[in-house]
């Protein structure tokens, strides 16, 4: 969640993700205010994504989603008497 990203280096780490997906939800991103794009003119167009401050604001959270999201993961792949909801 760094610097600015061109269009295949999201594409890159998320592959199954479609290429019309990755584009569509880039979009929104943008037209909510939480990444900013750069067009660059040219042949071809070269296009960059960068995180705003409040798509920045967002990554404390979208860690613990993930965090809780691979522990009710990893509960269901244990017996239902062990499997846990986690901690906050």
């Amino acid at each position: 969640m760094g610097g600015p990203l061109g269009f295949s280096e999201p594409r890159g780490r998320l592959p199954e993700l479609s290429a019309k997906v990755l584009s569509q939800r880039l979009r929104e991103l943008g037209e909510r205010g939480l990444v900013s794009v750069e067009r660059r003119r040219g042949f071809p167009v070269r296009t960059s994504y960068t995180l705003t401050g409040a798509g920045r604001a967002l990554r404390p959270l979208l860690i613990e989603l993930c965090a809780t999201g691979e522990a009710l993961l990893a509960a269901t792949d244990r017996p239902e008497t062990e499997a846990r909801t986690p901690e906050p």
